[in-house]
């Protein structure tokens, strides 16, 4: 049995695993959430890239680790998973993004960081 936390599953990781590789600097994280949820909760070291920008910035990620994908609950990071998977990156989606994270009592910035909610910025 493999127990190397990128190949527990296909293409996902365990917030907790996340954590650990961008700890240990074998991983970059890219969220892809819109930036109010960005800005009321994230994962320090990630890099922000809304999945709307995603492909024109594709471009600017390293190519020499892993990446994986987070958004609120793993659906946006999914789809990015799978493209980036598709053009050949070693590629994966954090499980329950960001809800699951913050869950998971795993790092995040600022203090008293939330999940906003998707689609619904605040006024």
């Amino acid at each position: 049995m493999n127990l190397d936390p990128f190949h527990l599953t296909d293409h996902e990781m365990s917030p907790t695993d996340s954590a650990a590789a961008l700890a240990d600097g074998s991983l970059t994280l890219v969220d892809v959430r819109e930036a109010y949820e960005w800005d009321a909760g994230r994962v320090p070291g990630s890099v922000h890239i809304p999945l709307d920008r995603l492909a024109e910035e594709a471009a600017t990620l390293p190519g020499d680790k892993p990446i994986a994908f987070i958004c609120l609950s793993g659906a946006r990071s999914a789809m990015a998973t799978s493209a980036f998977r598709a053009a050949g990156y070693e590629a994966f989606n954090v499980t329950g993004g960001f809800r699951a994270w913050l869950q998971a009592g795993a790092p995040v910035e600022p203090e008293g960081a939330v999940a906003a909610p998707h689609g619904r910025p605040p006024t």
